[in-house]
């Protein structure tokens, strides 16, 4: 994991396009929420404002506009007089948001079950087969955007506005650790099993089955995350 203490962040080239001046401020947004959850921009590293506007092509204020709505959403820190940097979620947040995303994403799929149009499950499953077509290419940013389209689409058709808020705010903290629990291959080959069975579950429409599914699939996540964090520890103690 890189040192936060670091002052200066290379942006490789290849990942960051000019942008136009239409929709600026999502685009931006989005941008830079991308990059965090790829990890691009990587835990604690120090945000460097000059060379982000470069590479983005434009200005200091639409980029700290950005950091500004990525801060409320808990993905950077902005700190007076020492500049922004990216947020490090500690290993007991990342149990307890794991363990309390893992009941939401269960609560969503039990009134999915029961909400669900023939429409909304179409969707899903395009979304679905589009996904594994990511899968064997071996796309995994690819990829893990359907599965995030995949698990949002489930929340939205449960037709719950309280949940949808909580779901959203809580998720949003956990797309980075999501994004890179599929790193290790035979985890990735897993998780892919376990949509397919989501699928079926969910067009069999049998709620307690999907959320004991759904439960265990973060509960799993959170497993992986927490060895994978466990072992950059050792090597960041070691070297």
């Amino acid at each position: 994991m890189q040192n936060a203490k670091n002052t200066h962040q290379e942006y490789p080239p290849a990942q960051i396009s000019r942008l136009t001046r239409t929709q600026l401020h999502d685009t931006v947004v989005g941008h830079l929420r991308n990059f965090i959850v790829e990890g691009v921009l990587p835990p604690g590293s120090k945000l460097n404002e000059r060379e982000l506007c470069e590479r983005l092509g434009i200005s200091r204020t639409p980029l700290r506009e950005a950091l500004k709505v990525l801060a409320a959403e808990g993905l950077v820190v902005i700190t007076p007089n020492r500049g922004a940097s990216v947020f490090q979620i500690s290993e007991d947040e990342v149990c307890e948001l794991f363990e309390l995303m893992s009941g939401l994403e269960a609560f969503s799929g039990l009134l999915a079950c029961e909400r669900i149009t023939p429409a909304e499950l179409a969707e899903i499953k395009a979304l679905h087969y589009t996904m594994l077509a990511c899968h064997a290419q071996g796309d995994l940013p690819g990829y893990y955007a359907k599965n995030h389209e995949i698990h949002d689409k489930i929340n939205q058709v449960a037709r719950n506005a309280s949940l949808r808020h909580i779901y959203l705010t809580t998720n949003q903290r956990l797309q980075a650790l999501r994004f890179r629990s599929n790193l290790e291959h035979a985890k990735w080959d897993k998780a892919v099993q376990e949509h397919a069975e989501m699928i079926q579950i969910l067009e069999a429409r049998d709620g307690p089955r999907l959320a004991a599914l759904l439960r265990q699939h973060l509960l799993t996540k959170r497993e992986t995350v927490l060895r994978m964090l466990a072992a950059e520890n050792s090597s960041a103690a070691v070297s």
